[in-house]
């Protein structure tokens, strides 16, 4: 497989790049959908909650983590998850300003 040349590109396309890998994943957004609707620190349910195995869970959460988009603490043994508000509202700011491109209503290019 050949190298992506991420420096090729500048940091906001890259940045957008790494939100929507993020979100191709189903369950990825079915954990964010569940921490919002918990809108707490959340521990061991996910597993219940998602039907997935606990190890699959976790290397999503790392995805997730490892993006800013949600952080985590140490709780006993366990580790509670909750989305980390100020990346989100900057994730969210820059895939609206993408998002909201629009092509003119008067040009057919094609």
């Amino acid at each position: 497989m050949g190298l992506a040349k991420t420096e090729m590109f500048t940091d906001e396309q890259n940045k957008i790049s790494l939100y929507s890998k993020v979100f191709g994943h189903p369950a990825r957004v079915a954990i964010l959908q569940h921490l919002f609707k918990m809108d707490t620190c959340v521990c061991g349910d996910l597993v219940n909650e998602i039907g997935l195995a606990q190890p699959t869970i976790s290397q999503h959460l790392k995805e997730l983590k490892n993006l800013g988009l949600i952080k985590g603490n140490v709780e006993g043994t366990s580790v509670c998850y909750c989305i980390d508000k100020d990346n989100w509202t900057a994730m969210k700011k820059t895939m609206v300003e993408f998002l909201d491109q629009d092509l003119s209503q008067d040009i057919d290019c094609c």
